[in-house]
């Protein structure tokens, strides 16, 4: 069994459209959900509002790719370009289990 692979995008909205994205991204998370892809969270940082966070966790390697060729996705992804910017993209995050590394010391 594969496991999940964490994704961080980083989304700036253009001025006035911050609902706008909001509610593409609700509808594109809940998209992606039904398709078995993967389960999004989005954050909002305190300090700077105008940017918000997406973590996604790909239910798998499999699956992130799959999603990739998938044209739905793309239609999502084209919108979101006519509402913001996509500022950073890290797409395949690995966690690194501290325990493992202090029990090899």
């Amino acid at each position: 069994m594969e496991h999940e692979v964490m994704a961080i995008a980083i989304i700036r909205p253009f001025d006035g459209h911050e609902q706008d994205v909001l509610h593409l991204l609700q509808e594109f998370y809940a998209m992606l959900a039904r398709k078995g892809y993967c389960r999004d969270q989005l954050f909002q940082e305190g300090k700077e509002p105008g940017r918000f966070f997406n973590f996604r966790y790909w239910l798998s390697d499999a699956t992130r790719r799959e999603a990739a060729e998938d044209p739905d996705v793309h239609r999502y992804w084209h919108t979101l370009s006519t509402l913001g910017e996509v500022e950073t993209v890290y797409e395949q995050l690995r966690e690194i289990p501290l325990k493992t590394v202090i029990g090899n010391q």
